[in-house]
């Protein structure tokens, strides 16, 4: 049975309520806490106890961040990396082509610029080059410098580390290792083979972080001041958001006290990112992961590799404001061509069958730096594993995307490993491959198998979870800011939904050109407004746009929505079903 009897929503979709125990907790800490009872409902959700919940409002660098030496290999990255420093080598920065890699390598120059040095920046072309370290490159920086820094990339490249003849490397990374480390001087990745997991979730800014906390427990050692490490939490947090990281331990003090330094508009970079964006509110997570996380990755993906980087390491205003104004540009060619390669994917992925363990598709001359958005894209209207792969003659790029609890990453390193990928790895959500045409089929066969050995074939419809009721006359904007004390909230850690029972809709408009608007009420006087993005590109729109006075149950996340100064509550709507 669903919750409020809905087993068929007009998205196709069963809604789930609090289980019992769920209520209890809430029903405890609610007694114990006097918090409201939305928030202990968000908190109870989350596993959180009674008396633990106010530490879990405020959560703090100084209670979260590990050691960093608990890590392997930490100790001997930062030493490295300060006698590069002491015996004034070249050091050159060598970073993948996202949002984490671009605020990882920013982490390195603006702690390196601080300290009086600068360092070479070298992020690989995503067309010629491809992922991660290769070997021209890597020779070509190890004749000029004494100490090559790799972040979010780096532990799979055995052949262009070793390459790097004279010059010493270091790998600061976070994707999945192998049965092998490259030969590294150090190699510090919280997903070797060899470390626990317990910090599996950090992404690779965030093991940039660790490694320049311990740099400066080494410099205080000797009696020198290192760089101002709170200042920099803005890039760590717009990697963790932007990476799709989990939002557990310290992550949750990343982003959280990442976001207040971003308040103060510090970093020029990230000043003239959000005004081209438009963003007129205090940062949060929606808008780095929706607003300037994709701004960040448009030059890696169809521009020039390294804008990204250089906009979130540049102290100079006017530098800032020209590129973010060109990777604003190129966000929006970035659209175009992502909207043309959707449609071919999703008709190609369509006829072949949506109900298998892998989704996927395959393109002569679709961009590769689209091809990851498509597979994100095409896995929420699937709830399935996705693969889609662009290729350019004998030799395709592709980019997937997972669904909770089927470990993607794992399985496309076990392919590469088997032979049928020319290369291929990453996490569980996310991954990326390389594949030759005569080898496709087989390749995504065996993938498909795997995956159904974790049980992606058997996956249905994806319930919607809800937290609770709430009535129109409830959802203030003093609640919605209590329940935002839960947060930040993302990966592994969803905003709270909940339901408005039996509500009647009092307005409804087209925005643009498929999404919704709508007014609603429980008819005693309180009103709420909600917006329904995307709604018309399904039968969710059409309904509620020709609803004839009939009653609904409508679900989805509350915030708060300022206009002219003048704070609201907002629903953004993401399921309805018709009151019975």
């Amino acid at each position: 049975m669903g919750y409020l009897g809905v087993t068929h929503s007009l998205t196709g979709r069963r809604w789930i309520g609090p289980s019992v125990e769920t209520e209890r907790l809430a029903e405890a800490m609610e007694q114990a806490t006097g918090l409201p009872s939305a928030l202990c409902r968000t908190l109870a959700r989350r596993g959180v106890a009674p008396e633990e919940a106010s530490g879990f409002l405020a959560p703090t660098l100084r209670d979260l961040l590990p050691d960093p030496l608990v890590l392997k290999d930490m100790g001997r990255a930062a030493e490295r990396f300060l006698k590069a420093i002491k015996s004034r080598e070249k050091i050159a920065v060598f970073a993948d082509y996202d949002v984490d890699g671009g605020s990882s390598a920013a982490l390195l120059l603006t702690w390196l610029r601080q300290m009086g040095r600068e360092a070479t920046l070298y992020i690989p072309d995503r067309i010629d080059e491809g992922y991660g370290p290769n070997e021209p490159a890597m020779e070509a920086l190890a004749r000029d410098h004494g100490l090559i820094v790799c972040v979010d990339c780096g532990t799979l490249s055995h052949g262009p580390i070793a390459a790097a003849k004279g010059a010493d490397v270091v790998v600061l990374d976070h994707h999945l290792g192998g049965e092998t480390l490259p030969p590294a001087y150090a190699v510090v990745n919280p997903n070797r083979q060899d470390e626990t997991g317990e910090l599996g979730h950090l992404c690779a800014a965030g093991v940039v972080f660790l490694m320049l906390v311990e740099a400066n427990r080494q410099l205080r050692a000797e009696s020198v001041n290192g760089p101002n490490l709170m200042a920099l939490l803005d890039l760590v947090a717009l990697a963790t958001v932007a990476d799709v990281a989990p939002l557990i331990g310290v992550n949750r003090a990343f982003v959280r006290q990442g976001l207040t330094v971003m308040a103060q508009r510090q970093r020029p970079g990230l000043v003239a990112l959000a005004d081209v964006a438009g963003m007129d509110s205090a940062p949060s997570t929606y808008h780095l992961g929706f607003l300037l996380g994709p701004r960040v990755n448009a030059g890696g993906r169809i521009g020039k590799a390294d804008l990204g980087a250089r906009l979130l390491s540049t102290d100079n205003q006017l530098e800032a404001q020209t590129i973010a104004a060109k990777l604003d540009e190129l966000n929006r060619e970035r659209r175009d061509i992502e909207a043309n390669v959707r449609e071919l994917a999703l008709e190609q992925a369509t006829q072949r069958g949506l109900d298998g363990p892998l989704v996927w598709a395959a393109g002569e001359g679709w961009h590769p730096g689209v091809v990851g958005i498509v597979a994100a894209r095409l896995k929420e209207a699937t709830n399935r594993p996705t693969v889609v792969i662009g290729f350019d003659g004998d030799e395709g790029k592709g980019s997937g995307r997972s669904v909770s609890g089927i470990d993607l990453g794992a399985s496309i390193h076990r392919v590469a490993h088997e032979g049928l990928l020319v290369k291929g790895g990453g996490h569980k959500m996310a991954a990326g491959l390389t594949v030759t045409r005569d080898n496709l089929e087989a390749a995504m066969e065996r993938l498909g198998e795997l995956l159904a050995k974790q049980g992606a074939g058997d996956l249905g419809p994806q319930d919607l979870t809800l937290d609770g009721i709430l009535m129109p006359g409830a959802a203030t904007v003093e609640l919605v800011q209590e329940i935002e004390k839960a947060g930040p909230f993302g990966a592994s850690a969803a905003a709270p939904r909940f339901a408005f029972p039996d509500v009647q809709i009092s307005f409804v408009k087209r925005v643009g050109a498929n999404h919704l608007k709508i007014g609603f009420g429980d008819g005693l006087g309180a009103r709420i407004d909600a917006i329904a993005f995307g709604a018309m590109d399904g039968p969710m729109g059409q309904m509620l746009e020709q609803h004839n006075g009939a009653r609904f149950h409508l679900a989805g996340r509350l915030e708060i929505n300022i206009w002219q100064g003048r704070q609201s509550v907002q629903l953004r709507l993401e399921d309805a079903a018709r009151a019975e």
